[in-house]
């Protein structure tokens, strides 16, 4: 009889309990929390949001390089196909067309270029450039190396990787997904050029990479390194292959990590079909 009275007496204890957290959730006007994961904007989310239309209203701190950059497209085309010309200054509020209703704007020669790419390059010299790349390329620091390395190439010799660090996310093509690599590391690991080339852009306004290198190798090929703790080149200085250029941090991110592109004329494309096989 006891046992059948302790027993009762559980059942009523957990029916009990189990109305009360009904009537609690019943009550409640907020979702049950949850953990939240880090809601900071990254380079996809604003190339997924104001870069993907026909058009973009330029905002303040803009570039026609940074439209360029994050539109996918090459500043010469949209420099082209909006009339602008060189320095190509642009102000805010001005409407930039993104998409041209031609193939192509520019004459492409048939030179190949990369090592392991069977991707076509053109042979354009650039113009003067100022506020696509920062400083005009006419305004070349005297302590350069340009008279000795030249004009850019026709091809990219060689390819390297920009730091020993592992891969710990890969690329995709997708709308929304990942448009280079990204490395895990420590504050301060060493970032090193993939490819000889002149360095076109350092600093941080290019939203969501934080402290960026950008390296021009051809007249198509750009590297980017962003995320970076400290950088150690300047525009317009001409770089070597595995050359330190920066130090890896969590600039413009959540965490220290490398985050490194390759772009062929505006467009991003996977590294791994440049780099060698570790």
């Amino acid at each position: 009889m006891i046992n059948k009275a302790n027993r009762k007496a559980r059942c009523l204890f957990y029916i009990l309990l189990f109305s009360l957290c009904i009537i609690g959730c019943s009550n409640r006007k907020q979702p049950a929390p949850v953990q939240e994961l880090y809601q900071g904007k990254s380079y996809t989310d604003y190339q997924a949001s104001a870069y993907k239309g026909k058009s973009y209203v330029v905002a303040k701190g803009d570039t026609l390089f940074s439209i360029a950059w994050f539109s996918g497209n090459d500043y010469r085309d949209l420099a082209a196909l909006n009339k602008i010309k060189a320095p190509f200054n642009i102000y805010p509020g001005q409407t930039i067309t993104l998409k041209s209703p031609r193939n192509s704007i520019r004459q492409k020669s048939q030179v190949k270029t990369g090592t392991t790419s069977k991707i076509i390059t053109n042979q354009v010299v650039d113009v003067p450039v100022k506020q696509a790349y920062g400083e005009s390329e006419q305004n070349v620091n005297s302590n350069s190396n340009e008279s000795v390395i030249g004009k850019f190439p026709y091809q990219v010799k060689r390819w390297s990787w920009p730091t020993q660090k592992p891969v710990t996310k890969g690329f995709s093509a997708k709308d929304d997904g990942n448009k280079g690599l990204d490395f895990s590391g420590k504050l301060g690991s060493p970032i090193l050029a993939a490819a000889d080339g002149k360095v076109v852009y350092t600093g941080k306004a290019l939203r969501g990479f934080g402290q960026l290198v950008i390296i021009k190798h051809t007249e198509a090929y750009l590297s980017a390194y962003a995320h970076n703790d400290k950088l150690l080149v300047k525009e317009q200085q001409w770089v070597k292959r595995g050359q330190q250029i920066a130090k890896m941090g969590s600039s413009g991110t959540d965490k220290v990590k490398l985050h490194f592109e390759v772009r062929y004329k505006g467009k991003s494309i996977n590294p791994l079909n440049y780099l060698p096989q570790r």
